[in-house]
């Protein structure tokens, strides 16, 4: 079984996120990036996949900037066997990336492609989506769970109502949740030993497809701040402000 998993390079979650002054979109300058979580999540359950030896290779793969190629590397680091970067320069909306992707997924003919559910950054959630209907292959979103059996995957799916348990056929398209599994650090042996493995680089432009983004970013804005709250002697009072101020009951 071969395992594709996409990585994407986003702003450090732990970071502050600060819009530009002209609000032309925000600062990514001197800023740390790293791989989109659910993306970490993505990359250690296709490795847990190949140490239970039901996986024979793991390719990682991103669409981005020159510099996207350090998400490949700690996917290689962490246990993929080979990277591909696609490079591409500026925004690029998930249906471009999802065409890429097919593309990349005819050419190397995986059993699974994995991804994380949604990216951080445009908070999307919609390249998996999108990916299986170009491909006509079977789609679970959301797991966190997955069992691999002869020809398909047992996927426990975390939705609005608590939990669902799907079976999909093999190929198929998993989104990954955070739920999934604790991904693992990258030893410095293993960041080593990753920057030795092969990766492949190639060039959206070179790929025959429409890159042409479909919305207009007109303004980005900070969400208003949040009133200070304030303190209520008694539950009384507190009832009496959300029925006469609030208007909440």
């Amino acid at each position: 079984m071969k395992i594709l998993v996409a990585v994407k390079r986003v702003i450090d979650y732990n970071v502050q996120v600060r819009v530009k002054e002209d609000g032309t979109g925000v600062v990514t300058d001197n800023v740390k990036m790293s791989t989109n979580p659910p993306d970490d999540n993505a990359v250690e359950e296709a490795v847990k996949i190949k140490e239970s030896g039901k996986a024979k290779e793991i390719v990682a793969v991103t669409v981005g900037e020159e510099k996207a190629q350090e998400t490949v590397r700690k996917a290689l680091a962490v246990g993929a066997d080979r990277g591909i970067h696609i490079k591409v320069d500026g925004i690029i909306e998930p249906l471009a990336v999802s065409k890429i992707l097919q593309k990349i997924v005819e050419k190397e003919k995986p059993d699974l492609v994995f991804m994380g559910k949604q990216a951080i950054d445009d908070d999307c959630n919609q390249t998996g989506q999108m990916l299986g209907a170009l491909l006509n292959w079977p789609q679970a979103t959301f797991a966190s769970k997955i069992e691999v059996k002869e020809n398909s995957l047992e996927v426990t799916r975390e939705i609005d109502e608590g939990l669902e348990t799907i079976e999909v056929n093999t190929p198929a398209i998993v989104t990954c949740d955070l739920r999934l599994n604790e991904p693992r650090f990258a030893s410095l042996p293993n960041i080593m030993k990753a920057k030795k493995k092969p990766m492949e680089l190639l060039n959206a432009k070179d790929m025959g497809v429409d890159l042409k983004n479909r919305i207009e970013q007109l303004k980005v804005e900070e969400p208003p701040k949040r009133k200070a709250g304030i303190k209520v002697a008694s539950v009384a009072e507190l009832v009496s402000k959300l029925k006469n101020e609030a208007k909440v009951i």
